[in-house]
């Protein structure tokens, strides 16, 4: 996984967190929407609660290019991590997670298991209050 284009341990980097991955892309119109909405829950919880939420959000890119994927990050996205462009095991994970369409968020434990593939729509509704019921569900 990378940060800003550093390489991270993922275990390290995901450890005791819930996670929430993004499968989404910087041409998706509705991923561009969702996207802002996204990276201002994250800051929320993240900068804005003390100690910070046991948070992490992970990119998962369903751009053209390694350019656009970049290009998408540095326009839109938080300080979270992202799968790089290349990494084989993105397709692993959208056959997992059985993603069909983007923009998707599937909060998931530290083990994989999914708490809920409708993270986007709880975001939506609910704000930072989803939250605490996907700690609750870890």
């Amino acid at each position: 996984m990378v940060d800003d284009g550093r390489s991270v341990d993922p275990e390290e980097a995901l450890q005791n967190k819930v996670v929430g991955l993004y499968f989404s892309a910087g041409w998706c119109s509705p991923c561009r929407d969702f996207t802002p909405v996204l990276c201002d829950f994250y800051t929320e919880l993240l900068e804005e609660t003390e100690p910070p939420a046991p948070f992490e959000v992970v990119f998962i890119s369903s751009d053209h290019s390694a350019e656009e994927m970049v290009g998408y990050m540095r326009a839109m996205h938080g300080d979270w991590l992202a799968l790089p462009f290349h990494d084989p095991y993105k397709h692993d994970l959208k056959k997992k997670y059985n993603i069909t369409a983007i923009p998707k968020l599937v909060i998931v434990k530290q083990t994989g298991e999914v708490i809920t593939d409708k993270g986007r729509k709880q975001i939506r509704d609910k704000g930072l209050s989803c939250f605490r019921n996907w700690l609750e569900d870890n």
